[in-house]
């Protein structure tokens, strides 16, 4: 397959945290299936500040959209991942916190998550055999003259700057905001995510998305269970 694909954190489909996530976001990348539940705020607005987030499924990113290398192909991908996940341990996130990054609103881990950073930390150091070597136009669109030095090095070596010592695990829920409206869609997301704020989330997977080009939305097309023993 062409396009891009990501290697995400995708909580179980049978949990609240999926179901409330899809539900806001208007969208299962896992089934196709859409069906939006805007929690009060106007129809114009949510699907507005939802548009982005959206198109990427409801995730936490472990290791950030990339093309696949000439001589990858997908089924390698996959067997690289079954392997991956055959040594790796369940692990819980204490709590969830609603928060702001970057002007966006998104689900934050709270608590220590050394866990998950290490997660993070070697999937992108682990898959980056399998990544293209980005394009010129894809280095100059991370405007690499506003990063850190060690962001150009991150984007240099891995191909996106907000890896290793950058990261900060979320789980995107609006597009960056209108300040005018920041604190109106707090408040809906605060209520309507109470069932999931404060409460653990378990990891025990990774889950392969693909994008088939820039006009389709990121599709889960693999999830790959833990299966180490602790």
């Amino acid at each position: 397959m062409t396009g891009r694909y990501a290697i995400y954190l995708a909580p179980d489909r049978t949990t609240p945290l999926w179901h409330f996530g899809t539900s806001w976001l208007g969208r299962d990348p896992e089934t196709g299936v859409c069906a939006v539940e805007r929690f009060g705020l106007p129809r114009d607005l949510h699907d507005e500040i939802t548009d982005t987030p959206a198109r990427y499924g409801f995730h936490g990113t472990l290791k950030p959209p990339f093309r696949l290398a000439e001589d990858a192909d997908e089924e390698c991908l996959r067997v690289a991942l079954r392997c991956f996940a055959a040594t790796q341990s369940p692990f819980v996130v204490s709590r969830l916190r609603l928060g702001e990054l970057g002007g966006f609103l998104a689900l934050l881990p709270g608590g220590n998550c050394s866990a998950l950073h290490k997660l993070a930390d070697d999937c992108v150091t682990t898959f980056d055999a399998f990544r293209a070597p980005l394009l010129e136009s894809e280095i100059a669109r991370r405007e690499p003259d506003r990063l850190t030095p060690v962001q150009r090095e991150n984007l240099k070596c891995w191909g996106y700057p907000y890896v290793l010592k950058e990261y900060r695990f979320h789980m995107t829920l609006t597009g960056k905001l209108d300040p005018k409206n920041t604190a109106a869609v707090r408040a809906v997301l605060e209520s309507a995510s109470a069932e999931i704020v404060g409460r653990p989330m378990s990891v025990s997977s990774v889950a392969l998305f693909h994008e088939a080009d820039h006009s389709q939305p990121f599709r889960l097309v693999g999830r790959f269970e833990f299966n180490a023993t602790s």
